[in-house]
């Protein structure tokens, strides 16, 4: 015999939580401060489970503090009543909260905190000492086992010399401790003056009293009379320049270490090239590229020492962007070439390295003649670093003409850059506009957008462009985009691309002198974005209800028009639109007034919709799952209970509930 008591919760109830595990724990207890504490190994599964009652029915939020001040926070807010991490890590342990609210009384909050069980595999390194002793009579050494292990909880150490345990009451010369200062969990093992028996195999165990059934590990290392930390030996200088194309092989040679050290090499910054290969101690790279550059790391480890560690600075040869500045008389403060004035011209490449560029001027294509008006500046303070500058005391008509900058590497078969200036009466500096109708351009999201500047001088320098009122990158990632003819190409605009152009003259390849720029404004339209997407409208019969269908963003943000559509078909015109949003109300809900409600909003660039569905009906009640077990409620007789609990979503959002039924289904 089943007897069935039923309830529902017709007055409003505050919100009750408690936290039940379902994952994989190794124990759930309760501390002397009433703090429940789930222990878990690590890569196991976390359920934890927030059985809640009130009414309305409470919605769930589960939080985390880190697990210590240094630990950032993981995970964001989990709006579910079943929490569920796969392979849980270290760094999620913690206190976990299940917060609980219906808007009735103060939320109830729970909480459980969370301690994830690991064992690492042990470190062990060795260190040696050699002293004097007794006026350099003889010699005494000495050498440090260190034993290093990250676990939780903290792991228990044990030294064994073979098979045998070590303490310190068993054995004068040995000395067990624990140094401060020190990351993770580490115990010494101390050798004191070394004798013959001392040189054996060393085993250093952890373990955590097999919690969480994690096994316990241990390491081994083998002393003898030749134990010694790693020594290094490179067979190529220590900076090391080729050209591209070469053929390169770095070798690094061991001259020490016992046991056999590990020879590793590595590249910063990024990885290995894909075009060099590791044999041993050799690094060998083909066909080397400029992108192949920078610092090889070659280190040696065999746990004794410290790492023995060699560095080779690759520098590839490479020269680019040969360029030019044309700076008027700086005491006078000028910006424009007059005859009794001094001007300068310099040049400048980029090159690796860059120290070895050598320069050299030519006048209408003859060697530059040097002399008290005609001065030759390698390292100009004022300049990028190692730039050439031919300077021109108080300029004549006869200074006049085309002076040619050549940049070369001596010896090397790296292709020589030049680069040309012409000095003339007619070599002005630059201006910069906005033609006609082009201050302000307007283009649809998705398509392309050509913004432009005129610049006029002579010579013409390229054009920097760059973001005014936006601290973003331009569309190529970068923050500023070069272009030579004042136009930029914007394919594919989005709307995030609107807003202020700044286009200025570069200080290279022209004059040197304070930017000229000028102002573009870019206006990208795209369709409105309007809320809500969905919303579910409950109201009681006879009621009103007013729908709104807002605009958040458009590009023109303006409702052009708005059209209302009930269960699919037109509707009546509701009044003047408003700056950014559309209203209909329904005077009366009823059977006949319930349904889809579709409102589409157009800016002329495109159209967006908000869905409504009105109804007089309440939500549908919801099941407690919280005592699914029977209860014994009379033990002669066998008869068992159950306690069946439901709730309500906003009860009073629509008319009185009258009643419930129940029905009953035998399987």
């Amino acid at each position: 015999l089943i007897s069935i008591f039923t309830s529902s919760f017709l007055s409003t109830a505050p919100a009750q939580a408690q936290i039940i595990h379902a994952g994989q724990a190794c124990v759930v207890k309760e501390d002397n401060i009433s703090e429940r504490v789930y222990t878990i190994r690590e890569g196991d599964t976390l359920v934890l489970q927030c059985l809640i009652t009130g009414h309305p029915r409470p919605q769930v939020r589960w939080t985390k503090t880190a697990g210590s001040a240094s630990d950032k926070f993981q995970e964001t807010s989990v709006l579910n009543e079943t929490l569920r991490i796969e392979k849980i890590q270290r760094l999620q342990g913690g206190r976990y909260y299940c917060k609980a609210e219906n808007g009735v009384g103060v939320p109830a909050i729970k909480s459980i905190r969370v301690d994830v069980q690991y064992l690492d595999e042990p470190v062990l390194t060795v260190h040696q000492t050699i002293s004097d002793v007794r006026g350099s009579f003889y010699q005494e050494k000495t050498v440090f086992l260190r034993c290093t292990v990250n676990s939780n909880p903290p792991a228990r150490f044990i030294w064994k010399r073979g098979a045998e345990t070590l303490s310190h009451s068993q054995d004068n010369g040995v000395d067990i401790y624990e140094p401060l200062y020190t990351q993770g969990e580490t115990k010494v093992l101390k050798l004191k003056n070394l004798r013959p028996q001392d040189y054996a195999s060393y085993t250093c165990q952890v373990s955590v009293r097999n919690v969480c059934s994690i096994p316990d590990k241990a390491i081994t290392f083998q002393l003898t009379n030749t134990t010694a930390p790693p020594a290094l030996k490179l067979s190529v200088n220590e900076t090391l320049v080729v050209n591209p194309g070469d053929n390169i092989t770095m070798q690094c040679s061991l001259i020490g270490g016992d046991p056999q050290p590990e020879v590793v090499w590595s590249h910063s910054p990024g990885p290995m090239p894909p075009n060099s290969l590791v044999q041993g101690g050799n690094l060998t790279i083909w066909r080397i590229r400029v992108e192949d550059s920078g610092y090889y790391n070659c280190t040696a480890i065999n746990n004794v020492g410290n790492p023995a560690k060699k560095v080779v600075n690759l520098l590839v040869r490479s020269m680019k962007n040969a360029t030019f500045q044309i700076t008027p008389d700086v005491i006078k403060e000028s910006e424009t070439i007059q005859l009794g004035q001094d001007l300068k011209l310099s040049c400048h490449v980029d090159a690796v390295p860059q120290e070895k560029v050598v320069y050299s001027w030519y006048k209408n294509g003859k060697p530059a003649r040097f002399s008290d008006r005609l001065l030759i500046t390698r390292n100009d303070p004022e300049l990028p670093p190692v730039t050439c500058s031919l300077e021109i005391i108080d300029l004549r008509f006869s200074d006049y003409g085309t002076y040619l900058c050549v940049a070369t590497f001596q010896g090397a078969s790296i292709p020589d850059l030049s680069v040309e200036v012409n000095i003339s009466s007619e070599t002005v500096p630059p201006t910069i506009s906005v033609p006609k109708g082009q201050s302000s351009i307007t283009v649809r999201e998705g398509s392309r957008a050509e913004l432009q500047c005129e610049v006029r001088g002579k010579p013409k320098p390229p054009i920097i462009w760059s973001r005014v009122d936006k601290e973003t990158p331009m569309p190529s990632g970068t923050m500023t985009m070069e272009t030579y003819d004042g136009k930029l190409h914007l394919e594919s605009v989005s709307r995030e691309m609107s807003g202020t152009y700044k286009c200025q003259t570069a200080r290279y390849n022209g004059f040197n002198i304070r930017p000229r720029e000028a102002l573009v404004q870019l206006n990208v339209q795209f369709p409105p974005v309007v809320e809500p997407a969905f919303q579910d409208v409950r109201q009681g019969t006879g009621h009103s209800v007013t729908l709104r269908c807002t605009m958040l963003k458009g590009s023109p943000m303006k409702v052009a028009t708005s059209v209302w559509r009930f269960n699919g078909s037109l509707l009546a015109q509701p009044l003047a639109e408003q700056q950014d949003y559309s209203e209909l109300k329904v005077d009366s809900v009823s059977r006949e007034t319930s349904g889809s409600y579709e409102c589409s909003i157009s800016n002329d660039v495109g159209v967006s919709a908000c869905l409504f569905q009105v109804s007089a009906k309440a939500y549908s009640p919801e099941f407690y799952y919280d005592t699914p077990n029977p209860t014994l409620s009379q033990k002669q007789s066998k008869n068992y209970s159950y306690v069946l609990q439901w709730t309500q979503k906003e009860p009073d959002a629509v008319d009185p509930i009258l009643k419930y039924r129940l029905e009953v289904r035998q399987v």
